[in-house]
C-alpha cells in the first residue's frame, strides 16, 4: 500500500466496499456499522446467496459504467464483471486490500532472475547442508551449488535441452547461468536465513516444526503445568558434619499458573532420580507449620476450614498450595529421564516432560523464579557469590555463617511469608490483569471457581516411590541387592518360593523397593496382606549405630575385598571393611591432622543423604531403627524447627568410627561363644582333685546313710 498515492488508495477501498457489500451485505462489511438503509433487498444475506449478491452487483457496476462512463472508467469499475468479482475477492483473501489494486499500478519486483535449474540445486544443497552435514561457510556452499549444476545438468550423462544439439564436453557452453558470489549470498540468505545457527540446534528446531500442531496450550488451572529444575545455590553454607564451607543444590517445583512454590530441595550432591519423586512427593502433601512461624502463614483458603486440613493431614498445616500435578515440565538432564521416573510418573499419574529445545517459553518461570529469589533473598545473606568469578567477593567461604538446615529453614518461611504474598507485576491473570494478585490469592480464586480436591496421600507412598528391584528370595540369606543381603521375619513365608509374576525376564520374581540415600534398610511388601515391611542388612548390629555410607562406598569396599583376595560368605565380615573406608583408610589417632576437605565433604554428603531418607520414611517404617546422627537436612515438608547444630569435629568423628568398629567385634566375640564361661579353679584344688590319696571331705557323707565296706573301699578308690 505504501507504494500507491491517494487517488489509487482511494479506489482501492471503493472496490473493497462493493466487495464487503456483495459478501455480507454491508458496506462496511459489518452489520453493527450497518447504513440506515443497509441491507439493500438484493443484498440481503437472509434472503439471497452469495452467487445471487455477486450477480446483482455485476448488473450494478455495469448500469453506472453506463450512466458515467468516465467516472467509472477512473476507478476501473467500467468492466467489473462477476469473473473480476470472484477474482478480486479471492486476491483480497490471501493479500489483503492490495489484492483488489491494479497489477500496472505496482511496481516490478527487484531480485534476480532464477531459472528452474538453480533453484534446484539451491534446494537440494540446502536440504544437505541442514540436515545432514557439519556447518560450512558460503563459499563452500557455493561449490556445492557449482558441483551440483556441473554434475546434474552439464554432464556427458545428462540429456541435452530440447532442440539443441549434442557437443563435446568440453565445447560445450554452460546452459544453466550461475550468478557471483555476492548474489548467491543474498539468494540464500532471503531464501534461508542466515548461516548463524548451530548445526544441533537447527536439526532439532526444524524436527520441532514438523511435529507442530500449531497450537498453544493455556495454563487455566492450579496444577495443570508445573515446572521444575535444580540450580546450585549461590550461597556458600555449612555442612552439617563438619562445619566446613560447601556448595548445594536447590530443587525448585514451581506452579506455572499460580507462580507458588510448591516444593524444594536443598542438598549436598547433585539431584538423583530420588530426590525428584520425593519433590514431587511433597507438592502433593500439606507443609506442616514450624514452631518459629505465625498464624499468618496459617492455612486460609477458603472454602476448606482449617481444622479438616488439620485433621486430615494429622498436623497442623501452613498456607501453600498443594495438589498432584498433571505436567512436569523439566530440562534434558539425565536424571529426568531414567526407568525410575517413568515408574514415579505411572504411580503418581502425571506426565514428566522435557521442555522442548530452543522453546525458553516452555521453563522461563522457574528461570525467573530461581532470578528473583537470588535477587530478594540471596544476595543479602552471608557467603553469597555473586553472579560470576568477576563478581565475587574477597572470601565468601569465610563469610558463611549458616548451615545446611539453618539455611533450609530461612528459605522455607520466607516462601509461605514472603513469596507467596507477595504481588503480582506482568503475571497477573487474562481475567483480571489489573488487579492486584499474588500466588495464595490466584490459587484462592482457583479455588472457588473450580472446587479443591482434599486428597492428602498416605504414607505408603514414600515406597511406592523408590526404586523398584525384582529377585529371588534365597533361602537362609534373603535377598541381594546391591552386592548386600538383607533379610527379615516377613521373608519366611515365601522363603524357597515362586512369586508367580508373569513375564520373561522377572518371572516369578519378588519386587523389593531401596532407597540409594540410605543402604541399611529395604522395604518388602507382602503380596498376601499387603504391608510394609523393613528389611534389614544382616551386616548391622543389632544395637550401637554405624556411621552413614552410600552405594560408592559399598561398591569400594567390594573392590578392596578383591584386590586382597576375600571372598566373605556373610555380611558380617564386609562390615569391618566398609568402616575402614568411610574412615577414609586414615589411622583415627591422625585423623584430625591428615583427612583432606574433600573426604570431610564427602562425609558431609553421605550423613545428609541418609538424614533425608530418614525424615521422608514414614514414623512407623521401623519400629528398632538406629538414632539418627544430631546433624540433620530435613525436607521442605518435614516440619522440623529450626535447631542450632554443633559441628561435628573430626575428631569426633573418628571417635564415632573407632566405637562403631569395637561394637562390631565385640558382636562378633559374643556370637562366637554363646555360653558364659565358668572361672578357672585356683592350682591347689587343680592338684588335690587330681591326686590319688586325697581323703574325702567330712561333710560328703551324709550321717544319716548308711554305707557298706564295699561302697566305703570303692569311693577310696575313686
Amino acid at each position: 500500500m505504501d507504494d500507491l498515492d491517494d487517488h489509487q488508495r482511494q479506489i482501492i477501498m471503493l472496490r473493497m466496499e462493493h466487495l464487503l457489500e456483495a459478501k455480507t451485505g454491508y458496506r462496511s462489511g459489518d452489520p453493527l456499522y450497518a447504513l440506515p438503509h443497509e441491507p439493500l433487498p438484493q443484498y440481503d444475506p437472509d434472503i439471497t446467496t452469495l452467487t445471487q449478491r455477486r450477480k446483482a452487483k455485476a448488473k450494478e457496476l455495469l448500469k453506472a459504467a453506463a450512466e458515467a462512463p468516465a467516472q467509472a472508467k477512473a476507478n476501473g469499475l467500467h468492466k467489473a464483471s462477476l469473473r473480476t468479482l470472484i477474482r478480486w475477492d479471492t486476491t483480497r483473501a490471501k493479500y489483503g486490500p492490495i489484492g483488489v489494486a491494479d497489477d500496472r499500478w505496482l511496481r516490478e519486483a527487484t531480485g534476480h532472475t532464477i531459472s528452474p535449474e538453480l533453484r534446484e540445486a539451491l534446494f537440494a544443497v540446502y536440504a544437505e547442508c541442514s540436515d545432514r552435514r557439519s556447518k560450512m561457510t558460503m563459499r563452500d556452499i557455493e561449490r556445492l551449488i557449482h558441483q551440483y549444476i556441473r554434475e546434474v545438468f552439464e554432464s556427458p550423462e545428462a540429456e541435452p535441452a530440447e532442440g539443441e544439439a549434442t557437443k563435446p564436453d568440453c565445447a560445450a557452453p554452460s546452459r544453466v547461468k550461475i550468478p557471483n558470489y555476492d548474489t548467491l549470498r543474498a539468494i540464500w540468505k532471503e531464501w534461508f536465513g542466515s548461516n548463524g545457527g548451530r548445526q544441533r540446534y537447527i536439526r532439532s528446531a526444524a524436527k520441532a516444526k514438523q511435529y507442530a500442531t500449531g497450537w498453544h496450550i493455556v495454563v487455566h488451572r492450579p496444577g495443570q503445568v508445573v515446572a521444575l529444575d535444580s540450580r546450585v545455590l549461590p550461597v556458600k553454607v555449612l555442612d552439617n558434619v563438619f562445619g566446613d564451607p560447601v556448595s548445594v543444590y536447590l530443587t525448585l517445583a514451581l506452579d506455572v499458573y499460580t507462580r507458588s512454590i510448591v516444593a524444594f530441595r536443598l542438598s549436598l550432591v547433585s539431584d538423583k532420580s530420588i530426590d525428584v519423586a520425593m519433590v514431587l512427593r511433597d507438592m502433593m502433601m500439606p507443609l506442616p507449620m514450624r514452631p518459629e512461624w505465625g498464624t499468618n502463614v496459617e492455612w486460609a483458603y477458603p472454602g476448606v476450614p482449617h481444622t479438616v486440613v488439620a485433621e486430615f493431614a494429622g498436623y497442623e498445616v501452613a498456607g501453600l498450595p498443594l495438589f498432584s500435578p498433571e505436567t512436569v515440565t523439566t530440562d534434558h538432564g539425565s536424571v529426568y529421564r531414567n526407568h525410575h521416573l517413568v515408574e514415579v510418573q505411572r504411580v503418581i499419574k502425571a506426565n514428566i516432560k522435557p521442555s522442548r529445545v530452543l522453546r525458553p517459553t516452555d521453563k522461563h518461570s522457574v528461570e525467573r523464579t530461581f532470578g528473583a529469589i537470588k535477587s530478594l533473598l540471596f544476595a543479602v545473606l552471608l557467603g553469597y557469590q555473586g553472579t560470576d568469578v568477576a563478581d565475587r567477593g574477597v572470601d565468601p567461604e569465610a563469610d558463611a555463617c549458616l548451615t545446611v538446615t539453618e539455611m533450609e529453614h530461612i528459605i522455607a518461611t520466607w516462601v509461605v511469608e514472603t513469596w507467596q504474598n507477595r504481588r503480582f507485576g506482568s503475571y497477573a491473570p487474562s481475567w483480571d490483569p489489573r488487579g492486584d494478585h499474588s500466588p495464595n490469592s490466584l490459587f484462592a480464586a482457583a479455588m472457588a471457581q473450580g472446587g479443591f480436591a482434599l486428597r492428602i496421600p498416605p504414607a505408603e507412598l514414600y515406597y511406592r516411590l523408590l526404586p523398584r528391584h525384582k529377585l529371588m528370595i534365597h533361602g537362609k540369606r534373603g535377598v541381594k541387592v546391591k552386592n548386600l543381603w538383607y533379610d527379615g521375619p516377613a521373608l519366611d513365608p515365601y522363603r524357597g518360593k515362586l512369586s508367580g509374576r508373569g513375564g520373561k525376564k522377572n518371572k516369578n520374581r519378588y519386587v523389593v523397593h531401596r532407597d540409594p540415600r540410605d543402604p541399611c534398610f529395604v522395604f518388602f511388601q507382602d503380596p498376601d496382606t499387603h504391608d510394609w515391611h523393613t528389611l534389614r542388612w544382616t551386616g548391622l548390629p543389632e544395637e550401637g549405630e554405624v556411621p552413614a555410607f552410600s552405594d560408592a562406598r559399598v561398591h569400594e569396599a567390594m573392590r578392596e575385598l578383591r584386590k586382597t583376595g576375600l571372598a566373605p560368605k556373610s555380611d558380617t565380615e564386609l562390615l569391618p571393611v566398609l568402616l575402614e573406608l568411610i574412615g577414609g583408610n586414615i589411622p583415627v589417632e591422625k585423623w584430625p591432622t591428615q583427612l583432606s576437605k574433600r573426604k570431610r565433604t564427602e562425609h558431609a554428603r553421605e550423613v545428609a543423604q541418609r538424614a533425608a531418607a530418614a525424615a521422608d520414611r514414614p514414623a512407623n517404617a521401623i519400629k528398632k531403627e538406629t538414632p539418627t546422627p544430631p546433624a540433620t537436612v530435613p525436607a521442605a515438608r518435614t516440619g522440623s524447627s529450626n535447631g542450632k547444630v554443633v559441628p561435628l569435629r573430626p575428631k569426633d568423628r573418628a571417635q564415632q568410627i573407632h566405637d562403631a568398629v569395637n561394637s562390631e567385634r565385640r558382636r562378633r566375640r559374643e556370637a562366637a561363644i554363646p555360653d558364659e564361661l565358668s572361672a578357672a579353679p585356683n592350682l591347689s584344688e587343680r592338684l588335690r582333685s587330681s591326686s590319688l590319696l586325697a581323703l574325702l571331705d567330712d561333710d560328703s557323707v551324709d550321717d544319716d546313710t548308711p554305707t557298706t565296706a564295699d561302697e566305703t573301699e570303692k569311693e577310696a578308690s575313686q
